[in-house]
């Protein structure tokens, strides 16, 4: 196994085994098919019933987005952050226009500009009347070429809430990050996925907070800049379904 394969599993296994201990030791992670596995085993496990996020995106803007996609996990009561974050932040994005919606669906969140509105994190069933209304949101076109933009994190609609297992604290000077995202072979769909998970997950572990600013880079590739991240997306990589790579990244405060 090459360095950064080897990186990359052990970032890997450092998230899920302090997310999901539970299934740590049930898996060997130190091997990719141990790691695969017991993603597999995310949704089901111990009897507890796994929870999810609906995203309904009408149009994408990038700034918006991420400001909207913050401000709602900043929102979000202890029990619900608790629970999403134990389900890796899973997050299903469908296409439709939250002010046709908001009548008939509750949501825990609506962008400013009603671009994206999110429902609370609950048991899929919670969400099956609005997937069945709705399409997935494709979002097939690649991601445009585009210089680096900055946007400052908004203050949440309630008191921030962190999840009990990482104890960040929420009294600290506003920081500044670089939010990486590996370009290469990306979709808009793929950009929503990979930049939601690294959003939220930074917001639960209190890498991200009301007053912060992101600086978003777009390269081909992360490799170079591993040594940069203090939170990083591990994926499979789809050229080459042996590998692992990184999809998006949180930079060290300062970077």
């Amino acid at each position: 196994m090459n360095p950064v394969q080897h990186h990359l599993r052990e970032i890997a296994a450092a998230r899920l085994t302090a997310v999901r201990p539970d299934l740590a030791t049930r898996h060997d992670l130190a091997t990719l098919e141990g790691l695969l596995a017991a993603r597999a085993d995310i949704t089901t496990t111990g009897g507890e019933e796994a929870v999810l996020v609906a995203a309904v995106v009408h149009r994408f803007d990038l700034a918006q987005w991420i400001r909207s996609t913050c401000r709602f996990t900043l929102g979000l009561d202890p029990v619900q952050a608790e629970a999403w974050q134990r389900s890796f932040t899973r997050t299903i994005f469908l296409a439709g226009n939250p002010l046709h919606l908001q009548d008939r669906f509750s949501f825990a969140g609506i962008a400013d500009d009603a671009s994206a509105a999110w429902t609370p994190p609950a048991p899929a069933a919670a969400t099956t009347s609005l997937r069945r209304l709705l399409r997935l949101f494709t979002g097939s076109a690649r991601l445009p070429g585009r210089s680096e933009i900055t946007v400052e994190i908004p203050t949440a609609p309630r008191p921030a809430i962190h999840s009990s297992a990482h104890r960040p604290s929420t009294h600290r000077p506003p920081a500044h990050r670089v939010l990486y995202l590996a370009a290469a072979d990306c979709t808009v769909a793929d950009a929503l996925v990979h930049l939601n998970h690294v959003l939220a997950e930074g917001v639960l572990d209190g890498l991200i907070a009301p007053g912060d600013r992101l600086t978003v880079r777009f390269l081909p590739r992360l490799a170079g800049v591993l040594g940069e991240l203090e939170q990083v997306r591990v994926v499979t990589d789809a050229r080459f379904p042996d590998r692992l790579m990184a999809a998006a990244g949180l930079s060290t405060a300062g970077g």
